[in-house]
């Protein structure tokens, strides 16, 4: 059959991987006055999901550095969509079966968490490893793929909520579980290809010794936070900042934001080849100093609105090019760098968006300030690739 043969599906489903990732970590997040309301959880507990989500991708990342190599690549992409399947259908059954509703919401996150961190340390690698002629741009096109899954969770579940009504989203978590289900099946049956190939894969402490995977590894940070620290708190920012309304603060906000930069990261896709990473990276970075700017200083709702947006597509090339660079600088890195580099991202998507509460709260309450403070994520991004232009040119 053609699909063993094929790298063309082996990218088809590492797309439909990202888009699983997506629906793990943001359909949750849509049910969560729903779940204070029938479940009757305070706002602590609400905020612990989102925390363990978080914390369980971190510890797969961590451990995925030999886990991976141990169990192979086709086992561990299929155990991920196990999982996050898993996930996703204990939210529609473990809260009624369990004695404890929360409980049951809470071993759900596990499982999809588990799936989810497996997803982003493995998809990468595999599509680098494909015989594609223009790596950084289908690097950038598969991660532009974790942006569309989210906008359309949001706007798919926007939809059923509306046509079926929010007490039904126990049908909806198991409409999402089929996803990774079918993926799963997917990966079954498409080629995959030495990550490594004819080389010797660095040990981890090898990597370790190395100067300039720290270098990528602080660029990482620098990208997951800079990414996040806007995304987290476009919503809030809009309405509380802006003051604007609910629905146009999550359409204006993070619905824009999430398309935007799967925009940018299309569109590098396709003509990436025309301007190198070690150029546009710093532009981007730039454009995301311009949009933090514009986000907290307009004169207007209008334009902090826009600032929101513009910053979605500036930060589109921060996560996918960074894995890029590293891949060329490093190609004999294997498995630990990128579970490593995932580390480092989700590192970032944590410290950014505390950094801006902890601004916000410093400053009575003002997220104009803390979102002002995240303006040393892009400046250290520029600094970064330009301690690797020098690198490079030495």
């Amino acid at each position: 059959m053609r699909i063993r043969t094929d790298y063309s599906h082996t990218i088809y489903a590492s797309y439909l991987g990202y888009i699983t990732q997506a629906i793990c970590n943001n359909f949750v997040p849509l049910l969560f006055l729903t779940f204070s309301r029938q479940f009757d959880l305070t706002l602590d507990k609400i905020a612990l999901i989102t925390t363990l989500n978080f914390a369980v991708q971190l510890a797969v990342d961590l451990i995925s550095t030999r886990l991976v190599d141990r169990i192979g690549y086709r086992a561990a992409v299929m155990a991920a969509h196990v999982f996050s399947a898993l996930g996703l259908a204990g939210l529609a059954l473990l809260p009624a079966w369990l004695p404890d509703a929360y409980t049951g919401i809470l071993v759900s996150v596990v499982l999809y968490a588990i799936g989810g961190g497996l997803i982003e340390v493995v998809i990468s690698p595999i599509v680098e490893a494909c015989p594609t002629e223009k790596k950084e741009a289908a690097m950038s096109l598969l991660h532009s793929f974790y942006c569309w899954g989210h906008v359309a969770v949001v706007l798919f579940s926007a939809l059923f909520f509306q046509l079926a009504g929010i007490e039904h989203w126990r049908a909806l978590a198991l409409i999402w579980a089929a996803v990774p289900a079918l993926n799963c099946v997917y990966f079954s049956q498409v080629p995959l290809y030495p990550i490594v190939a004819d080389q010797q894969p660095l040990s981890l402490g090898a990597l370790l010794r190395q100067k300039v995977f720290w270098l990528f590894f602080i660029i990482m940070i620098c990208s997951g936070a800079a990414e996040q620290a806007m995304s987290q708190w476009a919503s809030a920012f809009a309405e509380a900042a802006l003051g604007v309304s609910k629905a146009v603060g999550d359409l204006a906000g993070p619905c824009s934001f999430a398309l935007l930069m799967g925009t940018s990261r299309a569109i590098y896709g396709k003509y990436g080849d025309r301007l190198p990473l070690k150029a546009a990276m710093p532009a981007s970075a730039l454009l995301c100093i311009a949009a933090y700017l514009m986000a907290a200083l307009a004169p207007s709702p209008a334009l902090g609105l826009v600032g929101c947006g513009v910053c979605g597509f500036s930060v589109g090339l921060f996560w996918p090019g960074t894995v890029s660079l590293a891949a060329k600088a490093l190609p004999t890195a294997g498995t630990a760098m990128y579970s490593l580099l995932a580390l480092g991202g989700d590192v970032g998507c944590s410290a950014g968006p505390t950094l801006v509460g902890f601004a916000a709260g410093a400053s009575s309450g003002n997220l104009k300030t803390g979102l002002l403070s995240a303006l040393i994520f892009p400046a250290l991004i520029v600094a970064g690739i330009l301690a690797l232009r020098g690198k490079a040119e030495k």
